[in-house]
């Protein structure tokens, strides 16, 4: 399928993807939306399918990548799910204690985008894990609409208690350096603030991309750096960055945030058309600067 971009398509169309990709329209819903953009022989449900992931184009690192070290991984979550699962990647060759990330996915379980996002941390220097919150329906089952479907059976604060045992278990990890840092897209954005807030003692450093903002009440408890990523055209999450921005300053939280221009929801994922190539190196970029600089 050839690539496009998010310029091909009207923003009207992108918005009403956005909120199918979210559950907040259902897929009869935005196909009775895109039906007045199905113009020149294109219909709605391949208009959906044009604007869906699609996998193939997201290993920028190989599974096998001699440079690497990966493995599945279970771990404990006596206040989750019991016994959860993730995705493993460090460098082959380090001997040293690695500076630790955890990876949090999107609304949909452990992808392979979510997954080579977790390699790519790997080559750069990191202990890098992403569990797959998917884990109790048996993992990411293959497809996004599968797994946007069973994510949503699942209870939040379950799932929140998850990832929590998850950076735990990184920060006693034999091979982590017990500084511990968190990189979380879409849902995982939100999940990154709120493991800010929760795990103050573990969480030295956090990376949020177009995530959801946590209650300004608990910005106090966050004793982390935060790198704050958002795209211009994503009204539904900036909307409540200005609280947030306020909350972060009176609190005296160390944070910087980038708004990166014409791009949106979803600007890093290299999966669909939202792909916005230059603002994703960027942030990228910034993040493993960000990662180097607060961890090492």
């Amino acid at each position: 399928m050839e690539r496009k971009r998010a310029s091909d398509f009207d923003q009207a169309l992108l918005n009403l993807y956005d909120d199918y990709a979210h559950g907040r329209i259902d897929r009869r819903g935005f196909l009775r939306g895109a039906a007045k953009f199905a113009v020149a022989g294109v219909t709605a449900e391949a208009l959906l399918a044009t604007l869906s992931p699609n996998y193939a184009w997201a290993q920028q690192v190989a599974k096998d990548d001699p440079r690497l070290k990966t493995e599945t991984l279970e771990y404990a979550s006596p206040k989750g799910a019991a016994t959860m699962r993730g995705y493993l990647a460090r460098p082959a060759a380090a001997k040293d204690p690695l500076p630790a990330v955890l990876v949090i996915h999107e609304n949909r379980g452990l992808n392979p985008y979510i997954a080579d996002v977790t390699r790519r941390l790997g080559l750069a220097g990191f202990l890098a894990f992403a569990p797959d919150a998917l884990t109790p329906f048996g993992g990411y089952p293959g497809n996004d609409d599968e797994g946007r479907a069973m994510q949503q059976k699942r209870d939040t604060e379950g799932m929140t208690q998850d990832f929590i045992a998850a950076a735990e278990m990184l920060h006693a990890h034999v091979l982590s350096n017990r500084k511990v840092g968190v990189v979380g897209f879409c849902f995982g954005g939100g999940m990154a603030n709120e493991l800010a807030v929760r795990l103050p003692r573990i969480i030295v450093a956090a990376v949020p991309f177009y995530g959801r903002q946590p209650a300004s009440a608990d910005v106090p408890k966050i004793k982390a750096a935060l790198l704050i990523h958002y795209a211009e055209m994503d009204q539904r999450v900036n909307a409540g960055w200005p609280e947030y921005e306020q909350a972060l300053k009176a609190a005296g939280v160390r944070h910087t945030a980038h708004t990166y221009k014409g791009t949106n929801h979803g600007f890093h994922n290299d999966t669909t058309p939202r792909y916005d190539e230059a603002a994703a190196k960027l942030a990228w970029q910034r993040t493993v600067d960000f990662f180097n600089a607060e961890l090492r």
